[in-house]
């Protein structure tokens, strides 16, 4: 087989886009395309015609035309197969087969059709190794714009600190009747200091003032970057969400779409003691409803930043009562823990670490009790002839909870063309490069516990299984909350934070 040229064109042989194979110069290809729908006008039918020197392959859509031009020697099985590959890709690409929408897309059906064929021979790949050539996803470069950004976060959160510092400082010193000292200044500099720090404060509040937190799980952006290596599970734990050019893209829905909301957070003011209550779920439920498995996992992190308050206690309420496994550090004081739901060192003299997360109490919950099922989800895809019928409805069991940025992602068949939507509860996004359809909902709580979603596509109802499940929430599954803290001397109370998050590690409904 050699394939001198791959074109999309008119019926009337004008070329939309068109890849040469082989030495060709666009004279000739303009030629060979213009003189292909006068040679169709003898009234047969068939899939090829031929000249004297070339052989076209074609095949119709809507109003264009998909050509190859092939030598007369090509083997013309191979060339009907390959035809077919093309034609599969183009609906990859393209949202409908019109002339402008190919033109919009020329580039990325260009860089598609070299994956397919190279210097005129067929390569030996399918259409799901074309989408990932293609679209060259690299998690290394999204673990390091994650890591960057989190830096960038931290350092604004540090800036913004100093600056309240500065300011106090100087108020401090008017109060008193002093001069603002000098920060940071070189010998006489200082004598500006209080200006200068006022100046930085003012500038530093002012500029960040604009700033809104982008609201998390929404619209993203392809990534361009070489897939570098294998996925790694320190990897799987950073946001898989980023804005390039304007394109949806989704990779392992229910993991990433949860970290970029628990990235995106903003962030949390923090007292001198501070608590984190994280809690990950992983679901697998059937299709015919049960509940496979499910397992929840839960921490406490302590984390104390004044050496001040380094000997307490965190009085604990857990009002769980659906058989959740609890378990203490080692270095805890269990026997306190156990009669008094008080977390504190075993030996009170020692003090808990400095400016750093301890682990103090985890958690563990594992049942197939279906009423435990946090938000049930129930897809019925029907046939109707030659398309299917799907309906999906939600229904949030646990109405304590308050879901953020639900997204429901279901597959659909490849090459099928865009979902025609009936009825929906919220927004929705079709991905046709991964064949994925976004069922999006900002919130689901008690107010909105329930909803529902009708489309209908060609395909079996097989091709819509598994349907998964990502979301964040600002209130834990298993009701266990630290509700004081107190010092070891003297019993007297400790202002604290906590910042609480539930998370999805994998929610699917097989």
């Amino acid at each position: 087989m050699v394939l001198l040229a791959a074109a999309v064109c008119t019926k009337a042989g004008k070329a939309i886009v068109s890849r040469q194979f082989v030495e060709m110069t666009r004279t000739r290809i303009e030629g060979l395309l213009a003189a292909f729908p006068k040679l169709m006008n003898t009234g047969k039918q068939h899939t090829f015609v031929e000249t004297e020197s070339v052989r076209y392959v074609y095949q119709p859509m809507e109003k264009l035309y998909m050509v190859l031009i092939t030598t007369k020697n090509s083997n013309i099985l191979e060339d009907l197969e390959t035809l077919r590959l093309f034609s599969r890709v183009i609906p990859e690409y393209c949202r409908a087969l019109e002339e402008n929408e190919i033109s919009e897309h020329c580039f990325d059906l260009i860089f598609a059709f070299d994956e397919i064929v190279a210097l005129g021979y067929r390569e030996n790949v399918n259409l799901a190794q074309i989408r990932t050539f293609t679209e060259m996803d690299s998690h290394e470069e999204k673990v390091f714009r994650a890591v960057r950004e989190t830096q960038e976060r931290e350092a604004k959160a540090e800036m913004r600190r100093k600056a309240k510092e500065l300011q106090q400082a100087r108020r401090d010193a008017e109060r008193h009747g002093k001069k603002a000292p000098g920060f940071g200044g070189f010998g006489s500099s200082a004598v500006s200091g209080g200006t200068t720090a006022a100046m930085i404060t003012e500038t530093i509040i002012e500029t960040e003032k604009p700033k809104v937190a982008p609201a998390p799980a929404r619209p993203s952006g392809p990534s361009k970057a070489l897939k570098l290596g294998a996925k790694g599970k320190e990897v799987d734990n950073f946001v898989d969400k980023l804005k390039s050019e304007g394109e949806n893209i989704m990779t392992s829905v229910g993991k990433r779409s949860v970290e970029a909301a628990k990235v995106l957070a903003p962030p949390v003011n923090m007292e001198s003691v501070h608590m984190k209550i994280e809690e990950k779920i992983s679901l697998t439920c059937g299709r015919d409803g049960g509940l496979q498995n499910m397992e929840l996992h839960g921490m406490i992190m302590l984390h104390i930043s004044d050496e001040k308050f380094a000997r307490i206690r965190l009085h604990v309420e857990n009002e769980d009562k659906r058989g959740v496994q609890l378990q203490t550090h080692p270095n805890v004081d269990k026997k306190l823990f156990t009669t008094e739901s008080q977390i504190g060192l075993k030996n009170p003299e020692k003090s808990f670490p400095i400016n750093s997360d301890v682990g103090v109490l985890k958690w563990r919950l594992q049942t197939t009790e279906e009423s435990f099922i946090p938000l049930t989800i129930n897809c019925w895809p029907s046939e109707s002839g030659n398309s299917c019928d799907v309906n999906i409805e939600y229904e949030l069991q646990e109405e304590s909870l308050e879901l953020n940025d639900v997204i429901i992602t279901i597959p659909l068949p490849s090459g099928v063309g865009t979902p025609v939507i009936g009825e929906i509860d919220g927004e929705y996004r079709h991905d046709s490069r991964r064949n994925l359809l976004e069922w999006c909902l900002p919130v689901i709580d008690a107010k909105n516990k329930s909803g529902s979603l009708e489309f209908s596509i060609a395909g079996q109802p097989n091709d819509f299984f598994p349907v998964q499940v990502a979301f964040v929430s600002k209130k834990n599954y298993c009701n266990i909350q630290v509700t004081k803290v107190t010092q070891v001397d003297g019993n007297s109370p400790v202002r604290f934070s906590t910042e609480t998050t539930f998370l999805v590690d994998k929610y699917e409904i097989l």
